[in-house]
C-alpha cells in the first residue's frame, strides 16, 4: 500500500503519537489564548490610547493658531500651547531628523485617528525604551506631532508571551511524562514478546499502567507461562523418546556383533541403519536443546572455520578455504560451530566431493558461506527448507530427519543473525550466515 509523503512523516509509535497529539492540542490552545488576549485586551488598550491622543490633538487646534513676535511659525505656536513634554510638534524637516521615517505605519490606528479627528490622519509608532507615537493631523498635514508614552512599552506585553510559553512547555513536558509512563509497560511487553519469539521465557511482567494494559500484560504472562510449560513438556517428551530408543538400538547393535560371518552382509546393513537412526536421534536432541548457552564471548570467526576444516580434512573430498580478515563478534562458539558443521556435513552429503568455506565481512556484519558442487535445490523449495521435518532431497536424494536446517536457523535467530540459501550459477548450493557485530 502506497503512502503519501506526509503519512510517512507521521510518528508510528503510540508514545510519539500521544506526545504529538498533546502538543498539537496545546499549540491550538495557546494560539486561541493569544488571539483572544490580543483582540479583547491589547486591541482595546490601543484604541483607548489612540482616542486619548486624538483628544489632545483636538485640544491643540481647538482655539486656532496665533502667530506673533514670540511665535513666528506654526510649529512654535503649537509647541507653546503644550504645557509639558506630553507632545511636541515638528515640521517635515524636523520630523525626518527626529526619526519619523524610521517609524512603522499602522493602518488600523490611522483609520481610527482619522475618525476621531474628522479628516485623513496618519499614525506611526517608533518602538524602543519609550514608545513614540507620531501623528500627522488633518488640521495641519505638513506637521508631525510626537507623543511619547513613558509609562507604556510594547515589551511590557512580554510577560503574557512568557506566561504562554512557560505554560505550553510545562504542559508538553507533562504530556511527555504521561505518555512515557503509559508507554513503559508496552515497551516492556514488546521486549518480553521478542524474548519469547527467540525461545526465552522471561519472568512474569509487573502489572502496571492503565486497566487495559494491565489486562493485556496479565494475558501475556499467562500465555508465556503456558508456552514455557508446553515447551518443557515437549522437550521432556522428545528427550524421553530419544533416550528410550537408544536402549533397543544398543541391543540390536550387540546382537548384530554376534552374527556369524556368513551373515556379514546383513550385519553391515543393520549397523548402517543403526548409525543413521542414531544420527537422527542426535538431531532431535540438538533441536529440542536450542543451544541455550548463557554466555556469549567475543570470538574470532576464522579460527573456528580453520579448526572445523582441519577436523573434516579426513573426508573423501576437498575443502577449500577463502578467509577474509574479520573482527571478533559476540557468539556462542559451540552453537556457531554446530551451524558450520551441519552446513559442511550437508555440503559433503549432497555435493560431489568439493566444499568451499568463506568468511565474510561487510563493515556491519560478519558471516561465512559454505558452497558445494552438487545438483542444487529447486528455487520454489528453498523457503520451506528451514521448517522442521522438511526436506528438499527430491533433487539431491538423501535420507535424514529434516531437522538440520531448522536447527541452524534456530541458532542463527538466537544470535539475531540471518541465514539464506541460494543455488550457485556454476551448480551446487551456497549457504550464507550473517551475524551482527554487536
Amino acid at each position: 500500500m502506497n503512502h503519501s509523503w506526509w503519512q510517512r512523516l507521521l510518528p508510528r509509535s503510540a508514545f510519539s503519537q500521544t506526545v504529538m497529539l498533546i502538543g498539537c492540542l496545546l499549540l491550538i490552545n495557546q494560539l486561541v489564548s493569544y488571539v483572544s488576549v490580543a483582540l479583547y485586551v491589547i486591541k482595546p488598550s490601543y484604541q483607548q490610547i489612540n482616542q486619548l491622543i486624538a483628544r489632545q490633538v483636538s485640544f491643540l487646534f481647538a482655539d486656532g493658531i496665533e502667530l506673533g513676535r514670540e511665535h513666528l511659525t506654526v510649529v512654535d505656536a503649537l509647541n507653546a500651547k503644550v504645557k509639558d513634554d506630553s507632545m511636541k510638534v515638528y515640521n517635515q524637516k524636523q520630523a525626518r531628523e527626529a526619526g519619523v521615517e524610521q517609524a512603522t505605519y499602522y493602518g488600523l490606528l490611522s483609520n481610527q485617528m482619522s475618525d476621531y479627528l474628522g479628516g485623513k490622519a496618519e499614525v506611526r509608532i517608533t518602538q524602543g525604551e519609550t514608545l513614540q507615537i507620531w501623528i500627522r493631523p488633518p488640521q495641519a498635514p505638513a506637521l508631525w506631532i510626537r507623543v511619547p508614552l513613558t509609562g507604556f512599552n510594547e515589551m511590557a506585553l512580554s510577560p503574557l508571551t512568557l506566561y504562554l510559553m512557560v505554560i505550553g512547555a510545562l504542559s508538553v513536558a507533562g504530556g511527555w511524562l504521561f505518555a512515557r509512563k503509559q508507554n513503559k509497560p508496552l515497551k516492556a511487553l514488546q521486549q518480553a514478546a521478542m524474548a519469547v519469539s527467540r525461545g526465552d521465557f522471561p519472568e512474569p511482567l509487573a502489572l502496571r499502567g492503565s486497566s487495559e494494559i494491565v489486562e493485556v500484560t496479565n494475558a501475556f504472562n499467562q500465555m508465556s507461562h503456558s508456552m514455557k510449560q508446553l515447551e518443557q513438556d515437549r522437550a521432556l517428551l522428545m528427550a524421553g523418546i530419544s533416550h528410550d530408543l537408544r536402549t533397543p538400538l544398543t541391543r540390536i547393535r550387540l546382537a548384530s556383533e554376534m552374527m556369524v560371518d556368513e551373515d556379514a552382509y546383513l550385519k553391515d546393513g543393520i549397523v548402517a541403519d543403526i548409525e543413521d537412526m542414531d544420527a537422527i536421534i542426535n538431531q532431535f536432541i540438538a533441536y529440542i536443546r536450542q543451544d541455550q548457552e548463557a554466555v556469549r564471548e567475543l570470538i574470532p570467526l576464522n579460527p573456528l572455520i580453520q579448526e572445523l576444516a582441519q577436523a573434516e580434512s579426513k573426508r573423501d573430498g576437498t575443502i577449500e578455504l577463502a578467509l577474509t580478515d574479520c573482527p571478533e563478534i559476540p557468539m556462542q562458539a559451540i552453537a556457531i560451530k554446530r551451524v558450520l558443521g551441519n552446513l559442511v556435513e550437508n555440503a559433503f552429503r549432497y555435493g560431489n566431493g568439493w566444499v568451499r568455506i568463506s568468511s565474510l565481512f561487510d563493515g556491519r556484519r560478519v558471516g561465512f558461506a559454505v558452497e558445494d558442487n552438487g545438483p542444487g535445490i529447486p528455487e520454489q523449495q528453498i523457503p520451506k527448507l528451514f521448517q522442521p521435518f522438511t526436506q528438499g532431497d527430491s533433487a539431491r536424494g538423501s535420507v535424514g530427519s529434516g531437522l538440520g536446517l531448522a536447527i541452524i536457523k534456530r541458532i542463527v535467530d538466537r544470535h539475531q543473525g540471518k541465514v539464506s540459501l541460494s543455488n550457485r550459477p556454476e551448480g551446487g548450493l551456497r549457504a550464507e550466515v550473517w551475524l551482527p557485530l554487536e
